[in-house]
């Protein structure tokens, strides 16, 4: 059984959630949180919460916290590729499909970056267009100019 939390950030209010094992949900405002989650607070959830606080102070460039995204294979495979993105950088579709070992699935990668089920943690706001446009984001472009920024101003 899932617990979840709400915490006030930077960004606005998020939605956590966590298994037992990880955190498996990050809910931007007003996006659907999981079905059948119990509302409670975990030791878990606290150092996520207290994770992405920093990150979004710039004061936190990695994250430590567990992390058990449910997707499937080829949607975890490009989690993991997204993982390996370093902090100020950017990648394109194309770059994570290769990496993901998918060269011409890059419309793929589009799809399972928009099923990121934990967004900052997982950071698919490091993957932009080949020309460089920074095509859509689960929490709004918004959102995602922001985090660029962020960590381009803290590099």
């Amino acid at each position: 059984m899932k617990n979840l939390f709400f915490y006030d950030t930077d960004i606005g209010r998020i939605a956590i959630a966590e298994d037992g094992t990880g955190i498996t949900d990050l809910c931007f405002e007003g996006a659907a949180v999981p079905r059948g989650a119990a509302v409670r607070e975990t030791e878990l959830l606290k150092q996520a919460a207290k994770e992405v606080r920093e990150y979004l102070a710039g004061s936190r460039t990695e994250f430590t916290v567990a992390l058990s995204p449910s997707g499937t294979e080829f949607q975890r495979k490009v989690w993991h590729c997204l993982c390996g993105i370093p902090y100020g950088e950017t990648r394109s579709y194309k770059e994570i499909a290769e990496s993901a070992g998918s060269p011409k699935g890059f419309r793929a990668v589009g799809m399972a970056n928009n099923r990121n089920p934990i967004p900052i943690l997982i950071p698919c706001h490091r993957v932009i267009g080949a020309d460089g446009s920074l095509v859509g984001y689960g929490g709004g472009v918004d959102i995602k100019v922001r985090l660029l920024a962020l960590e381009k101003q803290a590099r």
